[in-house]
C-alpha cells in the first residue's frame, strides 16, 4: 500500500497513510462504538467532498480508500467504503455493517427535496436500529433519529436488503462498481 501511494501521491498521500495507519493502531483495542467514533472523525476531518465528476471525471465513480487519502477528497460512496474496509480492518464483523444507499432530505424538514446519498450503518446487534456513519455530519445518531435519510437498500461483501429483508443475491453479482471496487482494493494491498 505504501509503495502505491508514494507512486501515485507522493509524501502527501504517504502522510496521510501514515496518519490512518496510526488511528487505526491507537483505536485497535477499543470497543466497536470507540472504533466507529474514531473512523468516522478521521475521514470526516481528512477528506473535502468533491463531486466524482470534478475530481475523478466521471459521473459515478466508487474510490478505494487509497485513491480517497490520495486525493484527499471524495463524494458520499467514498467516505463510506473508507470507513466499511477501515472497520473491517479493526475487526469490526462484516455482519454488524452495511453500505446504505438513502434518499437525504435536503433543505430541512418541510423541503420536498431529496438527494441519492449513501451511508455506513453499524448494527450494535442483528435487530439493533444502525448506528449511522455520515460524511455530512461529524456525530453518529440512530437511524430512527436520521428522518432526514430515506433507505433505499443496503449491501456488504456478504449480503444485499431491500428494507430488512435480504435477498439470495450475491452483492458482487448485482452491483458491479462494488465488484470492481473490491478487485481495486485487493490489487492495492488492502
Amino acid at each position: 500500500m505504501q509503495q502505491v501511494m508514494q507512486t501515485r501521491y507522493g509524501n502527501d498521500g504517504l502522510v496521510l497513510l501514515e496518519s490512518w495507519r496510526r488511528m487505526l493502531n491507537s483505536a485497535n483495542n477499543a470497543t466497536p462504538e470507540t472504533k466507529i467514533i474514531e473512523v468516522n472523525q478521521f475521514f470526516n476531518r481528512n477528506v473535502r467532498y468533491t463531486e466524482d465528476i470534478m475530481l475523478w471525471k466521471k459521473s459515478d465513480y466508487w474510490a478505494t480508500p487509497l485513491e480517497v487519502m490520495g486525493a484527499r477528497a471524495g463524494d458520499c460512496e467514498d467516505y463510506t467504503i473508507a470507513k466499511y474496509l477501515s472497520l473491517l480492518q479493526l475487526g469490526v464483523a462484516n455482519e454488524q455493517l452495511r453500505l446504505i444507499y438513502v434518499k437525504a432530505q435536503i433543505g430541512g424538514p418541510q423541503s420536498k427535496i431529496f438527494q441519492a446519498h449513501m451511508v455506513l450503518g453499524y448494527y450494535p446487534t442483528p435487530n439493533a436500529i444502525p448506528l449511522i456513519l455520515d460524511s455530512l455530519l461529524d456525530t453518529i445518531e440512530p437511524a430512527n433519529k436520521r428522518p432526514d435519510l430515506r433507505p433505499v437498500f443496503s449491501f456488504n461483501s456478504e449480503g444485499l436488503w431491500v428494507g430488512n429483508q435480504s435477498t439470495t443475491a450475491d452483492p458482487t453479482a448485482r452491483l458491479s462498481r462494488w465488484r470492481d471496487l473490491l478487485a481495486r482494493v485487493n490489487e492495492e494491498g488492502f
